[in-house]
């Protein structure tokens, strides 16, 4: 697939500069940093309408965890991304309460596009 990026975040390691998608903040933020990985794919999309982006969690629970974030507004999503889900390397349209390994996302084409 051409002009895919791979979206990562995590906690910035303030000694080394480094992004660490494996630290366990225990913040009770999830929702708020899901709602910045939002804005962040929306802005990026704005400027890149094209590009595929990838997404998949360190740890399988944290994949589960972005899985149901990605459920719980999947008819907002699908007003303007594509979504599709891996399962078994293999990509399908997503769909709710299938565990997948990773995420695609790329903006629709509005009549404006």
């Amino acid at each position: 697939m051409k002009d895919v990026y791979n979206l990562a975040f995590g906690d910035k390691d303030h000694t080394t500069g480094n992004i660490d998608d494996t630290v366990i903040s225990n913040n009770a933020d999830s929702e708020k940093g899901l709602a910045t990985v939002v804005a962040t794919i929306y802005t990026f999309t704005d400027r890149y309408p094209d590009v595929w982006i990838y997404a998949s969690g360190s740890t399988k629970s944290r994949t589960r965890l972005y899985r149901m974030g990605i459920s719980k507004f999947l008819s907002e999503v699908d007003e303007d991304f594509e979504m599709l889900g891996e399962l078994n390397d293999n990509w399908d349209i997503f769909r709710k309460n299938v565990e997948y390994e990773g995420f695609l996302v790329k903006r629709k084409k509005n009549n404006n596009q």
